[in-house]
This record gives structure tokens, sequence and C-alpha cells, in this order.
């Protein structure tokens, strides 16, 4: 297939090598000018798209999306009938589905399909795909899925990818927090970090956050596979959604303070991990 890949950040560009690795005919764009091996590199989104069968954008918040699909040199301007618009970013659900009636207003279609698995998984081509939109559209983009991800998992209608991973990405939040706080607790009593993680390893506090982040906590290394501002970003998305919704989180509430202080310490680009350390000094 033709290919326009829109954001070569952390998981774009791996996911973009990975099409290319297969075969498939990809041109890429970012904002700050990247290469990937292998793809051709246009100046604008406009540019990137036109002439595309999908244009696969991850970028980073719902801003992003809409100036690179209807902005100043966007991919609305090369929008034709038969062209897929799939968007692997973590953005608002509502604002999803507005982007979606517009792409559609154009005769395209649009796949919401946020991704978790982090950069190891984008890299290996491991990555969980979390999708919202049409089964027929869905079903015709699993050539694509099937070189960049392990699974796919359809949730529902367009926008439903979106609230899904929201969701998925608060219980990390919390779980995480639960982690670090543990940290925080018992080694002011005394009890050596790698105790705690092994104990946690061998029972029913076993998670996969812990397993994952274990090794980087203990090594103090906040290298970004997560970077905490798009977590302190997606916090901000669910709490919005959940206003919108009517209903309260508690929990997500005092974590977003966290993270926010995380951000105030100079841990923005770091890895959401370095919470840990935030924690520790509240």
């Amino acid at each position: 297939m033709k290919i326009a890949y829109l954001g070569l950040g952390i998981m774009g560009r791996p996911m973009a090598a990975n099409l290319v690795k297969a075969g498939h005919e990809v041109t890429v764009w970012n904002r700050t000018p990247k290469q990937v091996e292998g793809a051709r590199t246009a100046a604008t989104p406009a540019e990137a798209a036109k002439g595309a069968d999908v244009v696969w954008m991850c970028v980073a918040d719902t801003k992003a999306v809409e100036t690179v699909l209807f902005g100043a040199n966007g991919v609305e301007s090369v929008l034709r009938p038969g062209i897929i618009v799939v968007d692997s970013s973590t953005i608002a659900p509502r604002s999803t589905r507005e982007f979606a009636a517009r792409v559609r207003g154009k005769g395209a279609e649009f796949v919401d399909a946020p991704v978790t698995g982090s950069k190891i998984g984008a890299e290996n081509a491991q990555l969980l795909f979390i999708v919202g939109g049409p089964e027929k559209t869905v079903a015709a983009l699993n050539p694509l899925f099937s070189v960049l991800g392990k699974k796919v998992i359809r949730v529902g209608e367009t926008g439903a990818g979106e609230s899904a991973k929201i969701g998925m990405n608060l219980m990390i939040a919390s779980i995480f927090e639960g982690f670090a706080e543990a940290l925080a607790l018992t080694g002011k009593l005394g009890v050596p970090p790698e105790i705690l993680v092994e104990l946690i390893q061998n029972s029913m506090i076993r998670s996969g956050v812990s397993d994952y982040k274990a090794s980087f906590v203990l090594k103090n290394d906040w290298s970004p596979n997560f970077p905490l501002r798009l977590m302190l970003k997606d916090l901000r998305l669910m709490l919005d959604a959940a206003k919108q919704e009517g209903i309260e989180l508690p929990a997500t509430r005092e974590i977003e303070k966290v993270y926010e202080k995380a951000v105030a310490a100079g841990h923005a680009d770091d890895d959401y991990a370095a919470t840990v350390e935030t924690v520790k000094n509240l």
C-alpha cells in the first residue's frame, strides 16, 4: 500500500520503519524534520498524504491531530473517497468523533487506533491496537496491523478505541502510583527496593506495569519509553471525559497533582517512572 505516516516520535518512527520493512511505499512527515530509512520525506502533511491509500498519524495530543488534519497544509486538502485515516495518537474521544465526521464529509474513512506496548513494543512490532471504527474498514487495515503489532481489539465504533485507551492508561497510572508510594514508604522503613520488587513479583500484587518498570526504577533510569508529560496529558483527558460524563475520579485527580509536581521538578521529558522521585520528596 501507499502509506503516509505522520509523526515520528518515540512510537511513530519505529512504526513507520516497520511498514517500510514490510514492503509498503511509505512517505513520512514530522513537525521537526526526521527521516526513516527507505521512506520518502515530505515537507507537509498534505504532501505526504497526496495519493496515499492510508494516512497514519501518531502525534502528541488532540491539538496536534487537529492541526495535522485541518491546519495549513493539512491532510484535509487532499482527502478523497477511499482513503483511510488512522489515528494512533491518544486524544479526547469526543474530538475523535468530531474529526472523523469531518474526514467522512470528504468521502474518506477514519479509524481511531491508539496503541499500548511502549517503545519496545513499537520497535519489535508487538503493539496492541485498541480500535474504534467500522468493521469493514478495520478489516481492510489488518495487513498493516499485522506488521506493526501482536493483536488488534476492535472495541466498537468511532471514538471507542480512544475511550478504552484512556481507561487503560488510568489503570497504568494508578498501579504505578501505588508502586511508587510503596517504594517510598518501605524505603523509609528500611526495606531494600530490590527485596520489595522480589516480593511483588512472587505475590498476587504482581502486574505487567511493575514487571516492566521495576528494572528501570531500580537503576534510576528515567530514559523515556512513555514521557511523563504525555501521561499527564492523558490524565487530563481522563478527567475531562469524566467531567463531561458527570462522574468523579478522585484518585486520578490526586495522581494528576503528583505529575504536575514532577513536571515542575524537571521530569517532563523523562519516563513517567520518574514520579518515583517526586513521591519520595513529597
